[in-house]
Parts: structure tokens; sequence; C-alpha cells
């Protein structure tokens, strides 16, 4: 998706910076390391502070360091007095789905996604942004990226923040947009970064904790008829899976457009604590707990990405199998253990 102006370079051609947001997140930080080490001048947009405190972060930026670093309050005012960038990776937001402050949640994942598409649009950048598949709410609508977002519904302000802004981007953004465009629903994004995400980490993540802390698992009962306790199913992803589409698109585009980025296929949550087991060598011990009851009426029993539109679109990589995935995470924060002496 780089403009038209570097359409034709070299390949060892110097490229316009690429700006990333959420650089000391989860998948920004993944996806600024990958674009880095391949030779692309990138602009990190994150709170400075991030990319020290995080341990697993700066790991990740010394597999490939940014070019610059901007603290997200300073972003809008570096676009305008910046002369060409190549393009606008929008991957940072508030992804508390617990937070319920509307004002908020609107004020930081849609006004601001709005004002980032404006400026890609006047800059003439390409522009990536990160949906998310909490638009789809309980699913009972299904997981299709071609279902209008005006017909879904979703469950918490999170998954509501991130349905206005799809909704923005294909009418009232589509009037004036970017050269090109993209927005992902990720689904259930796993894998090493994600420690300081804490009660919003992966499953995965919290699985391995509690196995190192306690020797068990806890995996919430089912509440629900015709679904056994651990059989509520989930579509899991590896973020290398998620980096890789990103890239992917990065380089060589996909008709504008909103897409699913999950693997299409649901796993267990049995599968997924009998898979860190497996990963950590240990005998599975699984406890089930309650679902709290706050959480029950908003609670997921089922998510699986519809992937027809991404892969007819021209993407055709596979996806990491879940059993795969856990044994490359623990190999991952075993090493940092080790680093740290813990």
């Amino acid at each position: 998706m780089t403009p038209e102006n570097n359409a034709d370079a070299p390949a060892n051609a110097t490229r316009d910076p690429v700006v990333v947001t959420g650089a000391a997140g989860f998948i920004g930080a993944r996806l600024a390391s990958r674009l880095a080490g391949e030779g692309e001048k990138v602009v990190a947009v994150d709170e400075r502070r991030h990319f020290d405190d995080r341990p697993e972060i700066a790991a990740i930026h010394r597999e490939g360091a940014p070019e610059l670093i901007i603290e997200t309050g300073e972003l809008m005012d570096w676009l305008r007095d910046s002369p060409r960038i190549s393009g606008i990776i929008h991957l940072g937001a508030c992804t508390d789905t617990t937070e319920y402050n509307e004002t908020l949640l609107e004020r930081t994942n849609t006004d601001y996604s709005r004002r980032l598409w404006e400026a890609a649009a006047r800059l003439g950048a390409p522009f990536l942004y990160a949906s998310s598949a909490a638009v789809y709410g309980d699913g009972s609508k299904g997981y299709d990226d071609r279902t209008p977002p005006e017909a879904l519904t979703s469950l918490n302000p999170y998954g509501e923040s991130k349905r206005r802004f799809d909704i923005w981007a294909l009418n009232e953004g589509s009037k004036t947009p970017p050269p090109a465009w993209a927005g992902f629903r990720f689904f259930n994004v796993y894998g090493f970064g994600e420690a300081h995400k804490k009660k919003m980490s992966s499953v995965l993540y919290q699985a391995f904790v509690q196995i190192l802390e306690q020797g068990e698992v806890r995996l919430f009962r089912s509440h629900r008829e015709g679904i056994a306790d651990g059989h509520q199913r989930r579509d899991f992803i590896h973020v290398e899976d998620v980096v890789d589409a990103l890239a992917h698109t990065w380089r060589n585009g996909l008709p504008d457009g909103i897409y699913n980025l999950g693997t299409g296929r649901a796993r267990t949550f049995l599968d997924l604590a009998n898979a860190v087991f497996a990963a950590m060598d240990w005998e599975p011990r699984i406890r089930f707990i309650d679902t709290p009851a706050q959480i029950r009426p908003r609670y997921q029993y089922f998510t699986e990405a519809r992937m027809d539109k991404l892969t007819e679109s021209g993407y055709g990589a596979s996806f990491t199998p879940l059993e795969e995935g856990a044994e490359r995470y623990w190999k991952r924060l075993k090493e940092v253990m080790l680093t740290q002496g813990t």
C-alpha cells in the first residue's frame, strides 16, 4: 500500500517514513519492529515511557528499532508539519472491553481515528487501522465482514466505539478517502508481548501465569444449556499471523474495505488449556469457576471469523495451529524469565 510516488522505486531506495500508532502496545510493537527490521523508516507513536517500562516491548524493539518515537499527544502537530509520509497504520486505542466511559472511548477510539483518516487523506498516504471483532456483539448476526456494521449490535462501549468508526469510514470517510485503506477486525489475538495488558491479556497468557503460580488453570463454567464446561469456543489467532497479514497488506495492498482477521476456526477453552499444559510439559489440572454474574449477559460463547473476503482478496497465508502457537509463546516467555532470573 505504498503511495504512487514510491511504487516504482527500487527495493533499496529510501522510502518516506510509515507512522505506526500503538507502537508500544501488543500488536503495534510487533509490526513496528517487523517493518523496521525489513528496512522501513518507522515513526513509532505511543506514550514514550512505555518503550522502556514494558520489558517485553523493549525486547521486541531490539529486534527492529524505530527511527523516531513520538508521543501520542504530539502526533497531530507532527503530521501537520511533516513534509511526507508513506502511510499511517493506526493500531493505538483504548482496548479495555470493561471500560464504560463512553466519552473517553468516543474521543480515543472513534474521533482520534477520524482525525488520522483525514490526515492520511490530506497527505495522500494509505491508511490501515484496527477495528475489532467486538463489533459483532453476541454473534447472533454472524461474524461476516460483508455484513453492514449498521446491522450489528455491540455488547459494550468498546465494541460500539469501533463499530461507529467502521460506519463512518464506509460512509462519511469514503467521500474523501486516503488513496488506499483497510480496516481489520482482530479476533482473539495471543502471543509474546501482551503482559502489560494484565486483565485484558489473552486467556493463554493468563493460563501460563496461573500454572506457574498455582499449578492449575481456571476456566469459566458454562451457564448455557447445551454447552459443556470448557466448550465455549473462540477464534484464537497468533500475533505473528496478525503481523504477517498487516505487513502483507502494507506491501501489496487489498481492495479498500474492512476485513476479519482470525483463523476461521473456533477452538474450545479446553483445547487452549490442554495446549498450554502440553507446551509447558505439565499434567493438565483444570478447575471450573462460575462466570461472574456481572459479565454473564455479555459473555461470548462462540466466535469464528468468516475469512472468505480476505482470502478472495488475495491473502492466502495459513494460520498457526493453537498447539504450535502455545509452544512458541512458552518458548519466548521462558527466555524472558531466564533473562530476568525468575
